[in-house]
Order: C-alpha cells, then structure tokens, then sequence
C-alpha cells in the first residue's frame, strides 16, 4: 500500500475491529499498518472478509499474525498468476520487444533471471525450474514492498543511443495488464534491479573508507 491509502487502511481496520465490538488505537494501528503495508489494500481488505468469513477463526477479533497469515497464501497465489501473464506474453510478444507489465515484481523477477530477451528463449525443458526460480523471486519482492526494478523489459534490439542518433523515436514497448498500473510501474522504475559493485582497494576496504571507490561498476 501507499502513504495516500492510510486513510482508507485505518477506516477499514476501524470497521473491522467495530464488527467484533473493539476499539482500534494509535498503536494498534501502527502495528497493523506496519505488518500489513508492504500488500496491497484490495488484498488486506479480502483478508480481512476472509478471516470474519472463517468458521474456526472467524468468531474472535482478528490478529495480525491471522492476516499476515491468509496474505501469504495471497503471495503465493498472485505469484503463479504473474507467471501464467509472463508466460503468455513469452509467446505472444516475444524476445525482441520492450515489455512494460502491470506488477513491478515482475520487473525485478525477470531481471533477476537474466532479463527479458533470456527468459523468452528457455528451452521448453527449463520451463519448470524457470517457474521456480520465477514465483519464489516473485513473492520475495511481493513480501519486500520497496524494491529497485528496472522501468522496462527491454527487448534483444539496438539500444536507445541508436535511434537517439538517428532521430527516429523508440519502438512502443507492449503494455501487458492493466495500462494505468502499467503506466505507474513505469513511472516508480529506474534502477536496474541488480546489485551494484564497486572495485576498492584493500587498503580503502580495510580502512571503511568505501566513499572513495578505486572503480565503480553498475550492472547495465
């Protein structure tokens, strides 16, 4: 969730909290704010219904270990919907063009596996350890909230600096999803979603003076 939807958390929380005759406080709200901002609202709220919905559990006051708990299956399962959305676009889209998705956690999982182009090309035998290797980074990210991802999944084609020199404006990436959140992933992108190394002298290294690097290189 965002900063400009805590209001909407705290009026959802209050009502929940008023259906079992309890009362919310400052400190009950940043506890459950704390655990539960790093997911989306839509998923706290069905939680939240799926919890009062519950018939073992149902009849007490949710805690926060009860929803955080029902939201890590939510994890799980919006991990193997973005890997069905990846897979699709896999074929129908393919390697040579940019792709713009409409879940930021797909940026930084695709990026983590070797990017787009490489992803699109897996041998049909690797497809299922792909898949594993994709939703477990996925629901890392998801479960993380704030991440580095890159803006787009760029295709194999000629850099940007190419049709910059040459005048001509950047191929139109495929926007897969919803356009508006797509448009938003776009706008919050910008880190390549990889670690940056630095090259420092032993002497620098031991001394912790890691501000003054030898050599610094930023994967691309």
């Amino acid at each position: 969730m965002q900063t400009d939807q805590l209001d909407d958390f705290i009026a959802l929380l209050t009502d929940v909290m008023a259906y079992y005759g309890k009362h919310t406080s400052s400190f009950m709200i940043d506890v459950w704010w704390g655990a539960c901002q790093k997911f989306d609202y839509e998923q706290v709220a069905k939680a939240m219904q799926h919890h009062a919905t519950d018939p073992d559990r149902g009849q007490f006051a949710p805690k926060v270990a009860d929803i955080i708990r029902v939201l890590d299956g939510t994890t799980t399962d919006r991990a193997a919907l973005a890997w069905g959305k990846v897979l699709d676009v896999m074929s129908r889209v393919g390697a040579y063009t940019d792709v713009v998705f409409d879940d930021p956690a797909i940026h930084a999982a695709v990026e983590d596996l070797g990017g787009w182009p490489k992803v699109c090309r897996t041998e049909l035998k690797e497809l299922s350890f792909l898949q594993h290797r994709f939703q477990e980074a996925h629901r890392a990210y998801t479960g993380r909230g704030q991440f580095d991802y890159p803006r787009r999944l760029a295709g194999d084609r000629s850099p940007d600096h190419d049709y910059e020199r040459r005048g001509l404006p950047l191929p139109a990436p495929a926007v897969v999803g919803d356009q508006k959140r797509a448009a938003l992933v776009y706008q919050g992108g910008g880190g390549t979603g990889k670690s940056n190394i630095h090259f420092v002298s032993l002497q620098v290294l031991g001394n912790g003076l890691l501000a003054s690097p030898v050599r610094r290189l930023e994967a691309a």
